[in-house]
């Protein structure tokens, strides 16, 4: 470990649940026959309607790369490209029903005991808990912020 960091139990739980949470990409999407990428896109399209070019950013890949990842799932009925309604110049990924259900089918169970497990706390321990997962979030965004200072330990 590196000096200052201390092995808290919070903090050996958190890394724990990294860990998890790294492998349920690669797990769900083999299990839906989907790349890793894929599955990453419709998640991001269950929350939101973005264009490709915003797809490449989020996943760190090229336009093209990007292309192709929406042209797979486009092929399988998960995504619909559609005219943006503010500018026609642009492209706007919509997920179909399709593309929520293969999300939803193989998470759900996920969601739904983490569900039970925030209404088995008081409205001030999930406030708690809010608090720490914004601040693990921004520390997360620390390290993808460009040209980022490297803190201190």
């Amino acid at each position: 470990m590196p000096t200052g960091w201390a092995e808290t139990e919070s903090l050996l739980a958190l890394r724990e649940m990294i860990a998890v949470s790294e492998r349920i990409n690669r797990v769900v999407a083999r299990r839906a026959q989907l790349g890793e990428s894929e599955l990453v896109t419709l998640s991001h399209l269950s929350r939101e309607q973005i264009g490709p070019a915003e797809v490449a950013r989020r996943l760190d890949v090229s336009t093209a790369a990007a292309t192709g990842i929406v042209d797979r799932l486009v092929a399988r009925g998960h995504v619909e490209r559609r005219p943006h309604a503010g500018d026609r110049r642009r492209t706007e990924l919509v997920i179909t029903e399709s593309g929520r259900g293969e999300v939803v089918a193989h998470l759900l169970p996920m969601f739904v005991a983490l569900d039970r497990l925030d209404r088995s706390f008081s409205p001030e321990e999930r406030e708690v808990v809010a608090r720490y997962l914004r601040g693990v979030t921004g520390a997360y965004q620390a390290v993808l912020a460009e040209g980022s200072e490297r803190p201190t330990v």
